[in-house]
């Protein structure tokens, strides 16, 4: 299971990964409901644990946003707000649970068991781009079903380029999908994983081109022979 958390306090951020990790789930942190909001874009998760007062946007626009665009993510909020009408307004803007801060970690561990109990079984998709497929669930990514072995980074680039196959996405938007993995990368470091994905996928009888388009990014384009 991947868990997605949106939570300002740095400290506060640092203690929810550890607990989360030690009950043997993967989880990625970000600061802003900008960072969130491309996190979702980017990867399929399988739960959000968002706390109400960011930086830059309140928490609950978040959430409204989510469900609007009918985004059913089971959401968990993480809040100082603890009054009973703030926390009827949440629950009314589509959270699944309430937890107010302070919380014990294992009573927060215990309430994601809970919603993934609750959670409906949905199929993960698959990814399909000319010849290739990515089995966003398994991370598996084949050509006419022969696998391609790709480093974790290079699939989560390959999986943005071809949730937006055919159109630019920009430098800036894979260097934040890369923050993921706990590390900051830059212009040259995407231009690096891009030249990598480039030639591994070569090796493969693939329909597809990752293509320069320069000045703003790169895009993944259906070759025809």
């Amino acid at each position: 299971m991947r868990i997605l958390l949106i939570e300002d306090s740095a400290r506060l951020r640092e203690l929810l990964c550890e607990a989360v990790r030690e009950a043997g789930w993967r989880i990625d942190a970000f600061a802003s409901a900008e960072e969130g909001r491309l996190a979702l874009e980017t990867v399929s998760y399988d739960l959000l644990l968002l706390d109400l007062g960011l930086p830059d946007e309140d928490g609950l626009n978040v959430l409204k946003s989510l469900r609007l665009a009918k985004n059913q993510i089971p959401v968990l909020v993480l809040t100082a707000r603890g009054a009973i009408d703030e926390r009827i307004a949440g629950l009314d803007a589509g959270a699944d649970d309430y937890l107010a801060k302070p919380f014990h970690n294992g009573e927060l561990i215990a309430r994601i068991r809970a919603l993934m109990r609750r959670a409906p079984v949905t199929v993960m998709p698959i990814l399909e781009f000319a010849a290739v497929d990515f089995d966003v669930a398994s991370r598996q990514v084949t050509c006419n079903g022969s696998e391609i072995a790709l480093a974790p980074s290079e699939k989560a680039l390959l999986e943005l380029l071809m949730r937006h196959g055919g159109n630019v996405v920009s430098k800036q938007k894979m260097e934040h999908a890369f923050s993921e993995f706990g590390d900051e990368r830059s212009s040259n470091a995407v231009e690096l994983a891009v030249s990598r994905l480039r030639k591994k996928l070569e090796g493969h009888p693939i329909e597809a081109a990752i293509e320069t388009v320069r000045g703003v990014g790169y895009m993944l384009r259906e070759v025809r022979g």
